[in-house]
């Protein structure tokens, strides 16, 4: 068995057998996940799969929490993006007009290609791209894709400027050649408007400030995910994050 079974297994062993149905396991997960227990949340998504393979609710939900379990576990982090992306195809199949699905593909695609090299980066971020402007089309004002799009505009930027070069004429990264850190900036400033209670919004965008060199918008946005209050599963890493690039910052 595969690292990335193994790990579905052993998820979906952790989950009581039940009766209930994939509706029943869904609105258990949405409970979870609000409290910040991704895990959990994940466990009974996963059982929602379970109880309904073609369920996209349940998919790109099992994809979104998958992925976030994966973020700051290093033993499983791989697997675990795999996991996410492995729900997140299967959601967009399911649901090919939902915004949430492609958000959580390019979610999960985008999360795997950051631990990847530049070779299959490249082959990876045409696909993350692609993902989160659709789910752009189909819901203009989703702050988690506008957050991904800002995301692809500051990683290709982030490359050293052989890479870019590399990967524009070399590579098949056409698109390369729009990234831009204004674009990084009103993006992920789209997003923290629409959510400004969300820490990784504040936190990404004052790495694209401190990154363009504007230190007092970078300090002015890390101290603002440091205010805010911890929701999220990963909030407490993103808040760490924050207190050490600020100290960083000179």
């Amino acid at each position: 068995m595969n690292m990335r079974l193994a790990v579905m297994a052993t998820i979906v062993a952790s989950i009581p057998l039940s009766a209930q149905s994939a509706a029943e396991h869904i609105a258990l997960g949405d409970k979870e996940h609000a409290a910040g227990k991704a895990l959990e949340a994940l466990k009974h998504y996963a059982a929602a799969v379970v109880a309904d393979s073609k369920n996209g609710e349940a998919l790109w939900r099992a994809s979104r929490e998958a992925v976030d379990v994966g973020e700051f576990d290093d033993a499983r982090r791989d697997s675990l993006y795999k996991v996410g992306e492995s729900y997140g195809r299967q959601a967009v199949a399911a649901l090919p007009n939902s915004a949430l699905a492609h958000f959580a593909l390019a979610k999960a695609i985008g999360r795997h290609a950051l631990t990847l090299g530049t070779r299959e980066r490249v082959k990876f971020a045409s696909e993350v791209r692609k993902e989160a402007l659709e789910s752009i089309r189909l819901d203009s004002i989703n702050p988690g894709a506008l957050h991904i799009m800002g995301m692809w505009h500051a990683n290709i930027m982030r490359l050293s400027g052989v890479s870019r070069f590399l990967a524009k004429n070399l590579l098949g990264g056409k698109t390369f050649g729009e990234a831009n850190w204004n674009d990084a900036a009103v993006a992920l400033e789209k997003a923290s408007a629409l959510e400004p209670d969300r820490i990784i919004h504040a936190l990404d965008l004052a790495a694209v400030y401190r990154d363009r060199g504007d230190k007092v918008r970078a300090r002015e946005h890390y101290q603002r995910a440091l205010s805010l209050t911890a929701t999220d599963y990963n909030d407490p890493h993103y808040q760490k994050l924050a207190a050490k690039e600020m100290a960083e910052i000179k």
